[in-house]
């Protein structure tokens, strides 16, 4: 139902496909994307990191294509969608919120899209932004399963508000019954870190 990526919380839960590809902002302890790696390094070294504007780069060039089809679909959601998803997975998260808003403009139910724009709004540093287009995604889809576990994520993290974020991972668990299991672990440990009273942290 979900095409989403891997990801790893950084809290050292490996949760799967819960959190469409994100990337972390700096001092976040949200979960973090797989970094493109430089090409060329040599065998046996650590690849050095490509830079913002080589990532910048590359998602240029992998949106050339769907570029030229857009110019003959401006309004089409989901291949605004894709754009977005390219310059989100290379950290261009200003950019990629312009073609997530466009592709929510040409159709506000775009949960996934609306999502992604959540994370990018996030990671500028706007979490009432986050919030409030991860409900209104709710409000389309009361179940989705990574507009609950971001809403909890940014509850948790922004607003530092560990009862909100029980509250939304709960949510999830209980519209998601046939969650798989190792994905509803990770959240139950979620929920019982956020319990955790912070003088016992």
């Amino acid at each position: 139902m979900y095409a989403m990526a891997s990801i790893c919380l950084v809290i050292g839960l490996a949760l799967g496909y819960l959190f469409r590809g994100s990337a972390s902002r700096p001092g976040s302890t949200l979960p973090a994307a797989s970094m493109p790696a430089a090409a060329g390094a040599p065998a046996g070294t650590q690849p050095q990191m490509p830079s913002l504007e080589d990532m910048k780069h590359m998602a240029d060039k992998k949106a050339e294509p769907l570029l030229a089809k857009l110019k003959t679909d401006p309004n089409n959601s989901e291949l605004l969608n894709q754009i977005g998803t390219l310059y989100k997975a290379t950290h261009q998260f200003k950019e990629a919120a312009g073609y997530f808003q466009k592709a929510i403009d040409a159709d506000p139910k775009n949960v996934a899209a609306r999502t992604d724009l959540a994370s990018c709004l996030f990671y500028e540093g706007d979490a009432d932004g986050a919030i409030q287009q991860l409900q209104q995604s709710l409000s389309y889809d009361l179940k989705d399963a990574n507009s609950l576990f971001n809403l909890g994520m940014i509850r948790l993290q922004a607003k530092n508000d560990p009862t909100g974020a029980v509250t939304a991972w709960q949510q999830l668990l209980k519209l998601n019954p046939t969650l798989a299991e190792d994905k509803k672990a990770a959240v139950q440990k979620l929920i019982a870190q956020a319990r955790k009273p912070k003088a016992s942290e």
